[in-house]
């Protein structure tokens, strides 16, 4: 089939047994659920985009085999143009969700082509596998899926040195090997969009080598999320059935996060591309750039939500009249610009990008991996400086129902502000409360601190990657001038 439609999209999930849980109760319709529907109909309006007349050629492309367009997310690019190409649409759906979805669908699109362009890596490691993983790129790509996934095992301790303890029981491992395939059991984190997802991706970033030989708790595989023995628990919804005008970002984003239960779940072996190998798993993202091109991905997102976050406190300032002050100019420049070096990065990727051993471009790893270490710290302090732009007027809100009550005439009289209507006055900081105060914007900031890792890891990452010889010898250089 050719790329899908937000109705095929929702009929597809509306129709798959998934066993999802939210509030002590199984959901049977994730497309009509009050705390989910709001989020199904947001990844549905982005397939819809795909159907755009005026941008369809921004959001398609023909395989290099020919047949029905595809998703533009699934491109391997072989080319700085297909590099761009490819950004420009995933820019495009992360402005359309303002930069608050930061697992849609095109994040493990670009992981699981990246992972396909490099089939012969995963070759190396089992006969078979490779092709498992072409097969399975073709099969996301041709049905246009939805994936969510999980990184990481539950763990009830670590060590001095901070490494997980695996342990029987509550991670997730290969418990035997059947002619059918593997069977999994334990549990993982974080399946984002988990219950809005045609399948899930279940691999590691790193693990340990805990014996000699093969370990049973590695592996990547996908499967559909309907699956046998497969149990998402969800987290409290954040979508609480209001108004977009009360709460426009929580009533319309809401992607879930989940933990996986895998409860003697079989994986057939056309579905494994990985087992065991432990040294295989921790090279992955970087023989592949599976991870270069999910930050890619990421980039996209993140400078979306820079230009909202900038957007709507040039909108908060002006309405309150405030924006020439000096103080309040410090700190919009401030937020012009992380906006500027999140686009400059991600820019800069693209221009030094560079084929790798698998014919495929790969943005350049330094300032495409800076973009993850750089918004960890920096949305936390975005969204502060919106705390402080805003200052009381996040609590000068009243509901839709006081805009319309006894009460109106007062809140049009006193609320309005030389720029601004009280009603368009109460919608910014609508607006603001959710991306600033809200539990919406709080567990935004949770995301995005640890979205690539911890800070110590990300910084361990960027100087092992950094080249450093080329700047030491300048100096060398230098200090041997005549």
């Amino acid at each position: 089939m050719p790329a899908r439609t937000g109705q095929q999209y929702l009929d597809r999930i509306r129709a798959q047994d998934c066993e999802i849980w939210l509030d002590g109760e199984r959901v049977r319709d994730v497309t009509t659920h009050p705390g989910l529907r709001g989020g199904a109909q947001a990844i549905a309006a982005l397939y819809d985009m795909q159907y755009d007349a005026a941008r369809r050629d921004q959001m398609v492309f023909t395989p290099p085999e020919g047949g029905a367009p595809a998703g533009m997310s699934f491109l391997i690019p072989r080319t700085h143009v297909d590099l761009e190409r490819r950004r420009v649409m995933m820019l495009a759906w992360a402005r359309a969700t303002c930069g608050m979805m930061g697992r849609s669908p095109d994040f493990m699109n670009v992981t699981v082509s990246a992972w396909a362009a490099a089939a012969d890596y995963f070759e190396e490691g089992r006969t078979g596998f490779g092709g498992n993983m072409r097969c399975y790129h073709r099969h996301i790509r041709d049905n246009d899926l939805t994936l969510t996934h999980s990184l990481i095992n539950l763990q009830r301790s670590r060590n001095v040195s901070g490494i997980f303890n695996l342990q029987d029981g509550t991670a997730l491992q290969v418990v035997r090997e059947t002619d059918a395939g593997i069977v999994v059991r334990g549990a993982r984190v974080l399946a984002t969009l988990g219950p809005l997802s045609d399948e899930i991706a279940v691999y590691s970033p790193r693990a340990a080598q805990h014996a000699d030989g093969h370990n049973p708790f590695v592996m990547n595989f996908a499967i559909p999320c309907a699956t046998r023995g497969l149990r998402f628990l969800c987290r409290q919804s954040f979508d609480q059935g209001r108004s977009h005008f009360e709460h426009p970002l929580s009533s319309r984003f809401e992607e879930m996060d989940c933990i996986v239960f895998f409860d003697d779940v079989l994986v057939p072996w056309e579905r494994v591309f990985l087992l065991g190998d432990v040294d295989r798993l921790n090279n992955t993202a970087q023989r592949t750039h599976s991870s270069a091109h999910s930050a890619h991905q990421g980039a996209a997102k993140n400078l979306a939500k820079c230009e909202f976050v900038l957007g709507l406190a040039l909108l908060m300032t002006e309405t309150l009249g405030n924006a020439h002050l000096p103080h309040t100019e410090a700190m919009l420049a401030e937020l012009t610009l992380t906006t500027v070096l999140m686009k400059a990065c991600m820019r800069a990727a693209e221009a030094d990008a560079s084929l790798d051993e698998w014919g495929v471009m790969c943005p350049d790893i330094v300032p495409i991996e800076s973009t993850r270490n750089l918004f960890m710290t920096a949305y936390p302090r975005m969204i502060e400086i919106l705390q402080l732009l805003g200052s009381s007027s996040f609590l000068l809100t009243p509901s839709e129902r006081d805009m319309q009550g006894p009460l109106a005439g007062h809140i049009e009289q006193y609320l309005a502000t030389d720029t601004a209507s009280a009603r368009d006055r109460v919608g910014l900081f609508h607006l603001g409360w959710d991306v600033a105060l809200s539990a919406f914007g709080s567990r935004q900031v949770l995301y995005e601190r640890f979205f690539a890792s911890d800070p110590l890891t990300r910084a361990r990452v960027l100087n092992a990657i950094f080249p450093k010889q080329e700047v030491r010898q300048r100096v060398l250089d230098f200090l041997h001038m005549g």
